[in-house]
């Protein structure tokens, strides 16, 4: 505009003048050269417009720069394009950038990203590592497999060996702030894991500490399918003979356990703390964090544990392996019912009265198998009366697995009375709810 000319209405006029007289000269030139420099329109339709109208310019005729900013309009958000498209990605645009990747670089001594996070490969879909150990062998990705107060578990990869594993991160001054005794209990699973190799637990492959960051980090065994727990719940429809296979995979671990020497007490063995892998069936106890190594009388004295499978001695601070037994039967429980014992109880406090009076769950009068709930009630029966896993493993309840037998085939559903009432809730924590609770 010219430059005497201040007023905001002078030139907000003399810019609509000038955009007016460029649309009219646009209009006036060939038509040949309009549909050679513009691309088409979109043809018109009935339906509502998904995104919002443009005028088609051929050529910027004339530069225009108005005193006062124009409005802005609304940015109207495109929808994601369909997962076969070929441009999609990860439900939004692929970017045709053609700058190549950022140039990875982390120092493997200190086991942190030094000076960039890796990027995944756009083109290629590799996936980039977060973090890697001070070996450099074992990576660890972004995504998260399970998520405690101060404990991550990740994603990993072991470059030596091909496979996945878990990048288990605790972080040491969130715990210690905590429970000063939780950072002994750490220690206590690092070491448990490192002097335990069995089939049906998990196994562990290296430790190191992080002093900078105040991070442990240790690579386990990993699991694909996660937690018995999750994996019930997603499969409704398994056999009692599916049932049976795990529960005998996990007394075998138990029997590892209570073999060892020294003893060592899991106690809060519950469907959360078994993990499955669902290409083979195979299940493994894990989450030893508060396993508790006896001498040779094998009793403990600490009060912990999950409440809905915690045995009544546990209470009373002094007990035995026993205790996983109880759990144990807790947890066939659950994996045939899809429901947490003791569901029917409001609170810890009423959980804890049930336990202590030996009032049995709810779900155990639903069931309707008499050999099943036979086998239930010898598990988490008296102390005295109650076998050990050595004793269970040769229980007539598991005789005929390894055969073709057509009634194993059966439904774990049909073997249950479909229980009235909303879904079950997960688990109370026992930190949480039970520590203001005083055991009289």
């Amino acid at each position: 505009p010219p430059g005497g000319l201040s007023s905001s209405r002078v030139g907000n006029a003399w810019c609509r003048r000038a955009l007016h007289d460029a649309v009219q000269q646009h209009d006036q030139s060939p038509r040949a050269h309009r549909a050679a420099t513009q691309p088409t329109p979109p043809p018109a339709s009935s339906s509502p417009r998904p995104y919002p109208l443009t005028l088609y310019i051929a050529a910027p005729l004339a530069t225009v720069r108005s005193p006062l900013p124009l409005p802005a309009s609304p940015r109207r958000a495109r929808p994601p394009l369909p997962r076969s498209h070929p441009t999609a990605s990860r439900g939004w645009f692929a970017s045709p950038d053609p700058t190549p990747p950022q140039q990875h670089l982390i120092r493997p001594g200190k086991g942190r990203i030094s000076m960039a996070v890796e990027q995944r490969d756009q083109q290629g879909g590799e996936e980039a590592f977060e973090e890697v150990d001070p070996t450099g062998r074992f990576g660890r990705y972004a995504d998260v497999l399970g998520l405690g107060s101060v404990k991550k578990v990740y994603r990993g990869f072991d470059q030596e060996e091909g496979i996945e594993v878990a990048w288990n991160r605790v972080r040491l001054r969130a715990l210690a702030d905590r429970d000063p005794g939780m950072v002994d209990r750490l220690h206590a699973e690092v070491r448990l894991l490192r002097s335990l190799h069995h089939r049906h637990i998990i196994g562990f492959h290296k430790v190191w500490l992080d002093r900078d960051a105040g991070v442990l980090n240790f690579i386990t065994e990993v699991c694909t399918s996660g937690s018995l727990r999750e994996y019930r719940q997603r499969h409704r429809h398994v056999s009692v003979k599916a049932l049976k296979k795990w529960a005998r995979q996990i007394l075998e671990g138990l029997d590892h356990l209570h073999t060892h020497d020294p003893c060592i007490i899991h106690r809060d063995l519950n469907c959360s703390n078994v993990f499955i892998n669902g290409n083979n069936g195979q299940v493994k106890i894990g989450d030893l964090g508060l396993a508790a190594i006896v001498d040779k009388t094998h009793v403990a004295h600490t009060i912990l544990g999950t409440p809905e499978f915690m045995a009544p001695e546990l209470y009373t601070e002094t007990y035995t392996e026993s205790v996983d037994i109880y759990s144990y039967g807790m947890c066939v429980l659950e994996m045939v019912t899809r429901e947490v014992p003791y569901a029917e109880c409001g609170s810890v406090v009423q959980i804890f009265h049930n336990v202590t009076r030996g009032v049995p769950p709810a779900a155990l009068k639903r069931l309707k198998d008499p050999e099943l709930r036979a086998f239930i009630e010898r598990c988490i029966g008296q102390p005295r009366n109650r076998p050990t896993a050595a004793e269970l493993l040769q229980d007539p309840f598991f005789s005929g697995i390894g055969e073709d037998d057509d009634d194993a085939l059966t439904d774990a559903a049909a073997v249950v009375v479909a229980a009235a009432g909303p879904p079950v809730p997960r688990p109370r924590s026992y930190v949480d709810d039970l520590a203001g609770l005083r055991l009289d």
